[in-house]
């Protein structure tokens, strides 16, 4: 799939790694799923839903800016809660610029503390999101707010990310911050990420949207197998909780469950991959599956 805004003739073009830091369900997907044009990156209401670091690469003039979202800024518990928090500092000690999403209603203590994380002082800008849900008395006090910094960041850019307000600001802002470089993936391409893992996301995704309480953080979604045959694409999926007892609230009644679950996700993917699927979901009970070290290396969360 080939993106717009391509100056295939320039002759000085630019790419760097941008990371998306915030505190967790600050809607760091859904602005990367937004800035690319599709959606990729899973995407929940409820908070800590993204767990491992994905990217999207946006091409913008003569420039590709590979956006890389990450887990919430929180604090350690489990084992895979500090896989998480890792997987953040690490996009903000490696990327060539930070975007930091605040919404317009957060206190700016949160972003006190990334400052305090940003140790090697990667230059970053402010993205104030969600404005269309403010007064502009409320919007202009919290801008105020945040000017106090003005020493620290590179620009402070309002956005309403459902109407893609401020979107062409901020591309235009990070174009400039950006290293002259050659491309660093072909220019057509939407993403670096696995399919497989662009998959599991949505299964996931779909488990948080039909299964309330603590089931979507004790479970996750490992793909066995995908068998690409002609038209319809057959993709064989594991759920992984950690009790039995979560195993008949995943399944349902005559398996209501699993059947919402895996219409959703096939929808989503659907959607993506632009050809029939068929999905098969199985669950299984893994005790202690978010302590196990050895067990969530299997699953891709590699320290």
């Amino acid at each position: 799939m080939e993106q717009t805004g391509l100056n295939k003739n320039a002759s000085s073009t630019k790419a760097g790694f941008i990371a998306l830091i915030g505190r967790p369900n600050a809607g760091k997907s859904t602005l990367m799923n937004s800035l690319l044009g599709e959606k990729i990156a899973m995407v929940s209401q409820k908070a800590n839903a993204t767990r491992k670091r994905s990217n999207a690469i946006v091409m913008h003039n003569s420039a590709q800016l590979i956006f890389v979202d990450t887990p919430g800024l929180h604090e350690k518990e489990k084992v895979l809660n500090q896989f998480m928090l890792d997987e953040a500092l690490k996009a903000m000690g490696d990327c060539d610029i930070i975007v930091y999403l605040a919404p317009v209603t957060d206190s700016i203590e949160n972003y006190q503390k990334f400052l305090d994380l940003n140790q090697k002082r990667v230059k970053h800008i402010i993205v104030l999101s969600k404005i269309d849900q403010v007064s502009q008395e409320k919007l202009f006090k919290k801008i105020a707010q945040y000017n106090q910094f003005s020493d620290e960041f590179e620009a402070l850019i309002p956005v309403a990310v459902p109407r893609k307000v401020g979107h062409t600001d901020l591309l235009n802002t990070l174009e400039k911050l950006l290293p002259e470089s050659p491309y660093l993936y072909d220019p057509e391409d939407l993403t670096s990420e696995l399919v497989r893992d662009i998959y599991a996301g949505f299964i996931r995704e779909a488990i948080f949207e039909n299964v309330s309480d603590e089931i979507p953080y004790e479970s996750d979604v490992f793909i066995d197998k995908i068998y690409e045959e002609g038209k319809v694409d057959k993709i064989y999926a594991t759920v992984i909780i950690e009790k039995e007892s979560q195993k008949p609230i995943i399944v349902g009644k005559g398996g209501s469950t699993i059947k919402r679950i895996g219409k959703s996700a096939r929808q989503k993917i659907e959607a993506l991959s632009q050809k029939q699927i068929f999905l098969s979901l199985e669950v299984s009970v893994k005790k202690g599956w978010s302590k196990d070290k050895a067990f969530l290396e299997e699953l891709g969360y590699k320290q």
